[in-house]
């Protein structure tokens, strides 16, 4: 693949991202928890304990910016914070189980949108490049 050809499916796979990304946004419900707590909570499922600047690094955002959004978490009863063994200064954040059933009642309406849309408009054949595909956007992330 050239130069110009990869740009044009990079190009191309921006737009489908974005546009998918949008889609999937708007299957989530309208009450329920904004984009920054979803993530952090995704964070903290994926990853398991981490502390605020952990948290705050992997959004790409200062402390002080996500400071407001975990004593919303917390507040919730979805994370809890507990002092660290090694250095007692130092809080970790954790996903309660609130937390968690929390993060699959946000997500699972827009996953169960993907899967049936998959399963309607596409083969099976194109539903297992479509996993290929998201190995391969996992390893550019």
């Amino acid at each position: 693949m050239d130069d110009e050809d990869l740009r044009a499916t990079a190009v191309a796979l921006r737009r489908a991202t974005i546009g998918l990304a949008r889609r999937l946004r708007d299957e989530r419900p309208a009450h329920g928890l904004g984009r920054l707590a979803l993530s952090l909570l995704g964070h903290l499922h994926r990853r398991g304990a981490m502390t605020a600047g952990e948290l705050a690094a992997a959004e790409h955002l200062q402390p002080q910016s996500v400071t407001r959004a975990l004593a919303s978490l917390e507040e919730q009863g979805l994370i809890r914070r507990s002092r660290g063994e090694s250095d007692r200064r130092r809080h970790h954040i954790v996903l309660t189980q609130d937390g968690t059933a929390a993060l699959t009642r946000q997500v699972g309406t827009a996953d169960l949108w993907l899967a049936e849309a998959m399963a309607a408009q596409l083969t099976p054949a194109e539903c297992r490049i479509l996993a290929v595909a998201a190995d391969l956007l996992e390893q550019l992330r």
